[in-house]
Order: C-alpha cells, then structure tokens, then sequence
C-alpha cells in the first residue's frame, strides 16, 4: 500500500456513509469536512491519540485526553494508542450570549466591553466522561494505568465546580478506574514536568485545546499527528491534526507520517482492522528507529529524507523490506 504526497499534507482521510476516500485537499476537504463540522454539533464523537518512537527514546505521556463538549469530543491518535483531544461545539468558544456592548457595571461603566459564556450542561459532561472512563477501562485491561484525570478550574470557575462534581457523580459506575481531579494550570506543568504520570485526561474545550496542543509537542512535531472525528457507528473523518499544508506544496519536505496513522485510526476505529493498523503502526515505528527523519523531527545522527522517501520507506516496512539502521547525513 503506498501512501503519496504531493509534498504537501494530504488534508483528510475520510469513511462517510461507507465510502472510504484518500488524500483529500482544497476544496474536497473543505467540501467534506464543513458538513462533518456541523455535524458535530448534534452528534458526532471525536477521540484522539498519539505516541511515537525515536530509536531507543520513548516519547510516551500515556496521555489519553479526551476533552469534552456540547456532543463531541475531538482527538488525535497514533502508535501506541496515546490519547489526547480537545472537544469541539461547546464551552466558552460556543456559549451564547456573546459579544460586544457598553458596560453598565463593573469597574469601567460606559465603556465598551466584550464578554462570551462559558457553559456545560450535564448531558454534555455525563456523556464526555463515561467516554474518559471507558477508555481508561480498555487501557487497563490492555495493561494500562486505568486513570482518569479530570482538569478544571473549580477554585474560581463555577462551571468547573459543576464539571467537578458531575465527574465524580459518574465515576461512581466505574469503580474499577481511578480519578483524580487536577486544576489545568497544574496540569500544564505537570504534562511538561512528568507527561507519564497521565492516562487519560478529560476536561473541556477550551482547556483541551490548549492541552492538546503542548501534550502534541511532546512527539518532537505536530508532524506526526494523526486525527479521527467519529460518530456513534463509528464512521469518521481522518486527517493529520495540523491539516494541509499549502505553503510547502510540491517542495517535497512534508512529514507524511500522520497522514499514514490517519489511515492505520480508520483501520483500528471505522473498518475494525486492528491487526492491519498495528502493521502501519509498527511499520512507522521501525521507519523511525531506522533513523528516518524529515525536516521537522531531523536531528543529528539521523537521516534526513523527503516526503516521498519517507512514504516509500513506510510501504517498504509493512511489507518488511525496508533496511537496517541508515546511515545518517547532516542537515
């Protein structure tokens, strides 16, 4: 199976209504993906992960977040099954009322002001949760930690206080999961500090979009994020958490590695393929440990390739070709 690029990010690897599509870009993308969008909005489910390998160093949080929202939760995965995600229709970015107006209170009356809501209801924190504690249980019994951190504000947020307490409410279904709760600010520095100390984490649009976003630059590049936005029968959308990349089109230099673990999470999570995405999976890991970089993850002592080379080097692994450890170049 050969996965190409035009040097340009691929911007979306899509299953809708059963119809599985490829490398979609510009207008298909946006064609396909703005629907998908305003799906999400009634009922779409999105989860995400991410952990990849760079010779004998691991760059494993075990980080699973699975930020929540109105009724999806965005994620982004990869090898190893390492979670981390952002929700997508609700919190402050979509609390109405919003806007801008002339302050009648506070500390400057008259003057113009802006203001937005933020604003979880209980469906929309129930449902993100029994998500972040299910996912711990199936890390668990695949030997995992089975922990579930909720990240909040509660010490001033009154949203957080209820976003607080509806988590605790329903971990009491899983018994078999610990929680702990942690305020974000904490969480910020502790996914720096010690990113293996996490599991799963669960928190809310805001939060995780800026989680997210420092958990993804633990893998060294956004590079290697893969993404998947699913719906309940497990239909989704798949393309690299960073989208196309139209600035370096034709140059050759793209990394086309979450592209290609776009494809091994529409195997594992839409086709149920498990065993032919551990095979792409396994194939970027031995790509890596071979020394393979392009630009963005280049270091010295590492071989430095290009969006095709590295696609062909991916192909030649899963079908167990690809050669030993390369020889490095410089930059």
């Amino acid at each position: 199976m050969a996965v190409r690029t035009n040097g340009a990010i691929p911007a979306v690897t899509a299953v809708l209504d059963g119809e599985v599509r490829l490398g979609l870009t510009g207008d298909e993308h946006e064609r396909i993906l703005g629907p998908a969008r305003k799906a999400a909005e009634r009922d779409v489910a999105v989860a995400v992960g991410q952990r990849w390998e760079v010779g004998a160093t691991t760059v494993s949080a075990s980080v699973a977040i699975a930020a929540a929202a109105g009724v999806s939760v965005f994620a982004t995965g990869g090898i190893g099954g390492v979670h981390r995600g952002s929700e997508l229709t609700g919190d402050i970015y979509f609390g109405q009322p919003r806007g801008r107006r002339t302050a009648t209170d506070g500390h400057f009356p008259g003057a113009e002001e802006a203001f937005d809501t933020m604003r979880y209801s209980r469906p929309e924190i129930e449902r993100i949760a029994h998500v972040a504690f299910q996912a711990a249980r199936k890390r668990k019994a695949a030997g995992g930690e089975g922990r579930v951190t909720s990240v909040d504000k509660a010490n001033v947020l009154e949203t957080f206080q209820f976003w607080k307490d509806v988590v605790t409410e329903v971990h009491a279904q899983y018994p078999d999961v610990e929680l702990q709760h942690m305020y974000v600010d904490n969480a910020a520095m502790q996914l720096v500090k010690a990113p293996k100390s996490f599991d799963v984490l669960v928190t809310g649009n805001m939060f995780g979009d800026i989680l997210s976003d420092e958990a993804a630059m633990l893998t060294g590049s956004i590079g290697m994020l893969p993404s998947a936005s699913l719906d309940k029968a497990g239909k989704g959308l798949y393309e690299p958490s960073h989208g196309s990349a139209p600035d370096i089109a034709g140059k050759g230099v793209a990394n086309p590695l979450a592209t290609i673990l776009s494809l091994a999470m529409m195997l594992r999570y839409t086709l149920q393929q498990a065993a032919a995405a551990d095979r792409i999976e396994s194939a970027v890991k031995a790509v890596l440990t071979a020394g393979l970089r392009t630009a963005d993850i280049w270091s010295a002592g590492t071989t430095k390739v290009g969006t095709r080379e590295m696609g062909d080097a991916v192909v030649a692994a899963v079908s167990g070709k690809l050669a030993g450890k390369t020889t490095a170049t410089s930059g």
